[in-house]
């Protein structure tokens, strides 16, 4: 279970923010949102906050699986317990499918690359793989031809250069670039990544508030390989599928030999979000996704299990439960 809950913290959040919390029972893990961690202004409807649950939950997943038990999952379990996001648990014996090993053995080596990558060209193969592992978990992975990929990086560079004008956004992300004594969340300086000589890959810049730690300019891809994640409604049950869709897709990538970079600026912002969208299909853009052959990117800390693990109290809800504050309400019932 150990190894199971390490793998679960591994996974990527917005702004390294690390917004989850596990409660063990028995043989099943609660995984529940940690509301103190979000980011009222970049994230005011929870919906990236639930992306990273999910994606916690997968990996919880995989591990298990990888050890030889089948996962049992269910999202939303509870509406009295509207921060108990999901609960995975240990299922009956089986034997490790390759496709989880793979991915288990993947989770430490995954990090969101701001690097600049090569000029090579994604095997058409490998962006298969991503989309059916997204297709995999009822999300849509698509690839974007050059004119819809500059139209893409459009949106995300508008959105960049919004964000950074903005005072309270500003306030926000020092929060979470700041140096700590023995800090194990936010981004640290060696993971904000250069910025593009040419101006032409938008990157999120975590340096807009520390000048002082911006790295110099350097030569991005040329032709960069750009996706959109898509899911069929837009709902925290959703968000929540949406997550596990990202992670399979970024592990598979991991998997592949490719780098990957999450880039969430337009949907961010509604108006940007929109033109994302096709309104034939109906489906909702969660993220913009970046992939290609570049060097390992920087790992961020993560906390030690001792700071995510809640322990159980005497009453349906545990003191430190409590001290998490107001949930907004679930839309929809158990799986």
């Amino acid at each position: 279970m150990r190894a199971c809950l390490t793998a679960a913290v591994a996974a990527p959040s917005v702004h390294n923010t690390q917004p989850w919390r596990f409660r063990i029972r028995g043989n099943t893990v609660d995984v529940l949102a940690d509301r103190r961690r979000r980011l009222p202004v970049l994230d005011p409807r929870n919906r990236e906050l639930l992306i990273s649950l999910g994606a916690a939950v997968f990996n919880l997943r995989v591990a298990m699986l990888a050890r030889g038990r089948v996962p049992v999952l269910r999202l939303l379990p509870d509406a009295g317990e509207p921060d108990l996001a999901a609960q995975v648990t240990v299922g009956p014996s089986t034997r490790p499918p390759e496709t989880a090993l793979m991915l288990a053995e993947a989770i430490p080596r995954r990090h969101s690359n701001r690097q600049p990558m090569r000029d090579l060209r994604v095997p058409a193969e490998a962006l298969t793989d991503l989309s059916a592992a997204a297709e995999a978990e009822g999300a849509r992975v698509v690839v974007t031809d050059p004119l819809a990929r500059d139209a893409v990086l459009d949106l995300v560079r508008i959105a960049e250069q919004r964000r950074r004008h903005d005072p309270a956004y500003r306030r926000e992300l020092g929060e979470w670039t700041g140096p700590r004594p023995r800090r194990r969340d936010g981004v640290p300086p060696e993971a904000f990544g250069p910025r593009d000589a040419l101006e032409a890959m938008p990157i999120r810049d975590f340096s807009v508030v520390r000048p002082a730690r911006r790295c110099g300019p350097a030569p991005f891809e040329r032709a960069p390989t750009i996706a959109v994640l898509y899911t069929r409604s837009d709902t925290p049950y959703e968000w929540l599928r949406c997550g596990q869709a990202l992670e399979r897709a970024l592990l598979t990538s991991t998997v592949r030999g490719l780098a990957s970079t999450i880039m969430t600026q337009p949907v961010e912002v509604p108006d940007l979000r929109a033109l994302l969208e096709d309104p034939a299909d109906g489906y909702h853009a969660q993220a913009v996704l970046r992939f290609g052959y570049g060097p390992p990117g920087a790992a961020s800390a993560r906390r030690p299990l001792t700071d995510v693990l809640v322990r159980t109290g005497t009453g349906p809800r545990s003191r430190t439960d409590r001290e998490a504050g107001p949930a907004a309400p679930a839309d929809r019932p158990a799986r």
